[in-house]
């Protein structure tokens, strides 16, 4: 087995051991507040607040430490701060219905743009090839005789 194949299997077993859920049955982790801090806008500054330097901050900050502190975990703090401040206090659009389209769009764009230069990238290539005619336009090359014959016929049509 190559090398390339060994890195590879490797690089699968890693990923499929991260996509295992956590042991059944494991209590829910306890919220993390850098890790909520990070996802939830100020309202005021209209930043996020791990950013965000005003009163209004310093409130939302010992609003989520007391939610943390009651045991709520990240979603159940973020759906808190979402019921009293509306949908704008969270820093993510959610990741379904229309809000979807945030994450989406960006990712279809990308796939369009790179399957347009997949299909136009050979046809670049090839015309880069073509060696340009006497006038500077691109053209095929032609044969010696191709070329004889092209004089002679020329030649033919200006004896008249």
């Amino acid at each position: 087995m190559s090398l390339r194949r060994l890195a590879a299997l490797l690089a699968l077993a890693l990923l499929a051991l991260a996509a295992l859920p956590a042991a059944g049955g494991a209590a829910t982790p306890r919220a993390d507040f850098n890790d909520i801090e990070d996802e939830v806008m100020c309202d005021t500054c209209n930043v996020p607040l791990f950013i965000a330097e005003s009163p209004r901050a310093d409130q939302l900050r010992r609003e989520i430490r007391s939610l943390i502190a009651r045991g709520q975990t990240k979603d159940e703090v973020k759906a808190t701060l979402k019921t009293r401040y509306g949908a704008a206090i969270l820093a993510l659009p959610e990741d379904e219905g229309f809000s979807l389209a945030a994450y989406l769009v960006p990712i279809l764009v990308a796939l369009g743009l790179l399957a347009l230069l997949v299909a136009l990238l050979p046809r670049w290539r090839r015309r880069a090839r073509e060696p340009a005619l006497a006038d500077g336009s691109a053209g095929a090359a032609i044969s010696v005789e191709d070329e004889a014959r092209l004089d002679a016929e020329l030649a033919r049509f200006d004896g008249r």
